[in-house]
């Protein structure tokens, strides 16, 4: 690829997101002097200071939700959205590097967030630099917005929504290439039950990840150790601690994940009796589609449900399992909530909502997906057909917006596992396209 706007800025970009990876912003719920942490509002600040530096206008929600970085002028606004926040490192023994350290390895940046999202928003913001540095004048306003809490409940979007004027379109850079016209509608949600004195179990994993392990600690070790040694699952026992191991992916892609927390539950269901386990193992198992509580549910244009159990919590007081669906763009969400709800009621639980996003689509015909489809198709020779998604991304939290890359299709998907990487040649390659994207979009 021809680098003509963005070759010189390449090595910048690759310094800025080291910077930004450099701060472990991961959610702090116990926070009180900011809305997610101190280290999210330290890297919010710190991006906004690149920005300032590469010559943007700037501002900082004063209670600290949410910032965003402009140039250009005119009436009509292109946003931007990325994201700063990141979810945990997970088990450090995994990681080749420091998770929060980033190193180029053999032509990749390694780091938590290199890929989701530091990394190709700094791509992004680095196009758009090199535009102004050429002297291009843009006849519209971009702005750049930097989000804080978009791996858990999006909560900044909602200030801003709040407070903010409406873009006129945008994109995301915080998917696939080429391009991203649907989004499945996500919905996350705990089955509320009693609690135990004989099972307790604490798995507080992120809603959007299969879980890679869970565990039961208890005098009942080995005898659940033996009933995963029938089931053929992958464990492992350490004194009065039995762990099963399965394979982390984003919950969008929950079947192609294997979740040690439902294959945890279907050994504790030999040897205690819960609503809990009754429930997943009834109607959930290993099934992550759960063709078992709603049929065969799905749509051309965004696939089918997916189902992720990704949590379980057992006190004396009561019981909770956390779920994440992924609901193709035609599903009636209404409708399968009552069915969730009847099948919880079964087993003595009740349905409590957690968070809803719904779904995202942008018609194929539209003015934005024919730009954007057209500048990747020119940069990269690639006649790849636009995608839809179970994945969420802020493209949703606006009209007329669509996710737009970063990742190219010969890049493995990292985000959200242990060495997290983004290859140099995907980011180079995505700067140029962006640059090429705002300038069709927004400039004069």
């Amino acid at each position: 690829m021809d680098y003509k706007y963005t070759g010189n800025y390449q090595d910048a970009c690759i310094e800025t997101i080291k910077e930004w990876v450099s701060i472990p912003s991961v959610l702090d719920e116990e926070a009180t002097d900011t809305p997610f942490g101190s280290e999210i509002q330290r890297v919010l600040e710190t991006a906004l200071s690149t920005c300032e530096k590469l010559g943007f206008k700037t501002f900082i929600n004063p209670d600290g939700y949410y910032g965003y970085a402009e140039t250009g002028q005119g009436e009509e606004l292109m946003a931007i959205l990325c994201h700063l926040d990141v979810v945990p490192a997970g088990d450090l023994s995994k990681w080749n590097t420091d998770p929060f350290k980033a190193e180029v390895i053999d032509g990749k940046l390694y780091g938590r967030g290199t890929q989701d999202d530091k990394g190709p928003a700094a791509a992004a913001l680095y196009a758009v630099y090199s535009l102004m540095q050429a002297g291009y004048q843009f006849d519209k306003r971009i702005r750049f917005v930097f989000g804080t809490d978009e791996e858990t409940l999006w909560r900044e979007m909602n200030v801003y929504n709040e407070n903010e004027e409406k873009a006129t379109f945008g994109f995301v850079p915080d998917a696939d290439f080429p391009l991203t016209y649907a989004e499945k509608g996500l919905l996350q949600c705990y089955l509320v039950g009693p609690g135990s004195n004989e099972l307790a179990m604490n798995e507080k994993g992120a809603f959007n990840v299969v879980p890679e392990a869970a565990s039961f600690q208890g005098e009942l070790a080995n005898k659940v150790a033996e009933s995963l040694e029938k089931l053929n699952y992958k464990y492992s026992v350490d004194g009065d601690t039995v762990t099963t191991q399965g394979k982390s992916v984003h919950s969008k892609n929950a079947d192609e994940g294997i979740n040690a927390l439902t294959h945890l539950t279907a050994a504790l269901g030999d040897h205690f009796e819960h609503p809990t386990l009754d429930f997943i193992n009834t109607y959930v198992g290993e099934d992550a589609f759960a063709k078992k509580l709603f049929g065969d549910i799905g749509d051309e244009m965004s696939g089918n449900l997916t189902m992720n159990i990704a949590r379980l919590i057992v006190t004396p007081e009561e019981s909770r399992i956390g779920i994440d669906f992924r609901i193709p763009v035609t599903a009636d969400k209404e409708a399968l909530v009552e069915t969730l709800s009847k099948a919880a009621e079964e087993f003595g639980m009740k349905y409590e909502d957690y968070d809803y996003l719904r779904s995202l689509y942008v018609p194929l015909d539209s003015e934005l997906v024919k730009t954007l489809l057209d500048v990747y198709r020119q940069k990269t020779g690639d006649m790849s057909e636009p995608i839809s998604s179970g994945g969420a991304t802020f493209a949703r939290t606006m009209d007329n917006c669509v996710a737009f890359g970063a990742r190219t299709a010969d890049v493995p998907v990292t985000f959200h596992e242990a060495n997290e990487n983004m290859p140099l040649k995907n980011i180079y390659e995505c700067m140029e396209i962006y640059a090429e994207a705002v300038l069709r979009l927004a400039a004069k």
